[in-house]
Order: structure tokens, then C-alpha cells, then sequence
């Protein structure tokens, strides 16, 4: 039987995505987002907020880059992956991070107006539901190989 590593998020980035080249110019973004939940406790209204490690490749981290700002509201699909790495003291310490498939910009209308519309790209589809919000969409570029493993 298969396994199943899939994870689908909706927060807000909490800060711009950092836009970094590797060796052979492969593009990765890494940004923050933070999703929150509400719940109640003792007649008291309490929101909860986690924060999440994204960390998005190739031409999907060159859109990001374009597109994402601080605040902005996504829509996520990815998986989950937990990577080790040595700190400045040769400690080895492990962080988990959500390596982004796909994602979709959420938020109304107004939100994509301005001279950078991402609506206007051509990896880009865009819908518009009768409320008037509109929703970006943006995926990974399927069945590219540049010999990463990853």
C-alpha cells in the first residue's frame, strides 16, 4: 500500500518570500505563513495562531517571489518534509518545512488590481466567483527534470 504525505494550508505569508539562487541557478522562496484557529474555553473566545516553514522551488518560487507579499492571503497544497543541517557550533538540529506544489492567491478583487496583476501571466488562471472575490491559481511546472532529487 502507498503512503500519502500531503498538506493543504490557508494563512497569511507573514512576511515577503526570500528569493535565493542555489548552484546550476535553481530558484527556491522560503516564507513564513501563519494559520490561526478559534475555538472557546471556558466562555472565553480564544484564537490560536502556529507558523509555518514554506519553502517553494524553480518557477514556482520565481512567481512566489512576483506575486506573495507580507499579508497576503494563500491557498497551499504541498508536503511535508523534515531536513537536518549542522548550526554555526556543528550542533546537527532538524527543522520541518511544507515544500509547496501548488498555490492559489485568495483575497477579493481589489486585492490583484495595480500594475503587477498576477491575473496577467501566463502560468497563471484565473477565477471570479459571484461574490466578487477572485482566486489566482499557480503550480509547479510538471515534468521538469534538472537532476534534482527533489
Amino acid at each position: 500500500m502507498s503512503s500519502v504525505n500531503k498538506v493543504i494550508l490557508v494563512g497569511h505569508l507573514g512576511k515577503d518570500p526570500e528569493l535565493r539562487y542555489l548552484e546550476g541557478n535553481v530558484s527556491v522562496a522560503s516564507f513564513p505563513l501563519a494559520t490561526s484557529e478559534t475555538y472557546n474555553k471556558d466562555g472565553k473566545k480564544i484564537e490560536q495562531t502556529e507558523w509555518h516553514n514554506i519553502v517553494m522551488w524553480r518557477g514556482l518560487a520565481d512567481v512566489a517571489a512576483k506575486y506573495l507579499t507580507k499579508g497576503r492571503l494563500v491557498y497551499i497544497e504541498g508536503k511535508l518534509r523534515t531536513r537536518s543541517y549542522e548550526d554555526r557550533e556543528g550542533i546537527r538540529r532538524y527543522t520541518t518545512e511544507i515544500v509547496a506544489e501548488s498555490f492559489n492567491i485568495l483575497g477579493r478583487r481589489s486585492d490583484f488590481e495595480g500594475p503587477a496583476n498576477p491575473a496577467s501571466t501566463s502560468n497563471a488562471t484565473t477565477t471570479t466567483t459571484d461574490t466578487q472575490e477572485q482566486q489566482v491559481d499557480f503550480k509547479e511546472n510538471e515534468g521538469e527534470d534538472d537532476g534534482l532529487p527533489f
